[in-house]
């Protein structure tokens, strides 16, 4: 483990979780959605092409939302469809997070994982994805991928018969998060990105 690493979570922080995973299957953590993101600010053709692109990224139909409210400023009105997104499950979702992670070098800032495990990280152009090509007739636009990490069993609080509350103890925590993008997907976590200009 390297140095930048230490700082956030320690060798024996690693191992008692590691030995609770495999103690609990239950505590064990997975991805139970990616959403990307484009925001694009208008309506129209630019909102259609980014759909385009956001639909050849993920294999999957897009949705449109809509503004919350009204901004003269940047000619923007209530409930005007201006931005785009996609909600990934399974396969689909941890196939295409593996793919972003490599734009960013496999790397997470501290501060981008919330207390409660989840995570997000941003793409300045989808034409960094590996396996895509840039089309003139699009444009470039970025991504903001968030991702939703959870334990096993989660889903009780979401379904429809027999509804239950998750308590606290089974809820993700920051250093889980951390020690699982570390052990399943060899994401290293730091402090700052370090930008290279080319």
């Amino acid at each position: 483990m390297d140095e930048e690493q230490i700082e956030f979570f320690t060798s024996d922080e690693k191992e008692a979780i590691l030995k609770m995973w495999e103690k609990n299957p239950m505590r064990q953590l997975k991805i139970a959605k990616v959403v990307v993101h484009m925001g694009v600010g208008a309506s129209g053709e630019k909102l259609e092409k980014a759909m385009t692109v956001l639909e050849s990224l993920t294999n999957q139909k897009p949705v449109k939302l809509l503004a919350k409210k009204t901004i003269r400023d940047f000619g923007i009105r209530k409930r005007e469809p201006i931005t785009a997104k996609v909600t990934l499950r399974g396969e689909k979702a941890i196939d295409f997070l593996r793919r972003a992670l490599t734009v960013v070098e496999n790397k997470i800032k501290f501060s981008s994982i919330d207390e409660l495990g989840n995570f997000a990280f941003g793409i300045k152009e989808h034409i960094e994805l590996p396996d895509t090509a840039y089309d003139p007739n699009l444009g470039i636009f970025g991504l903001d991928i968030c991702v939703n990490v959870e334990h096993k069993g989660y889903s009780i609080s979401r379904r429809r018969k027999y509804k239950r509350k998750v308590p606290k103890k089974h809820r993700t925590n920051k250093l889980e998060t951390m020690i699982f993008l570390n052990t399943q997907l060899g994401v290293e976590i730091v402090k700052e990105y370090v930008v290279s200009y080319y």
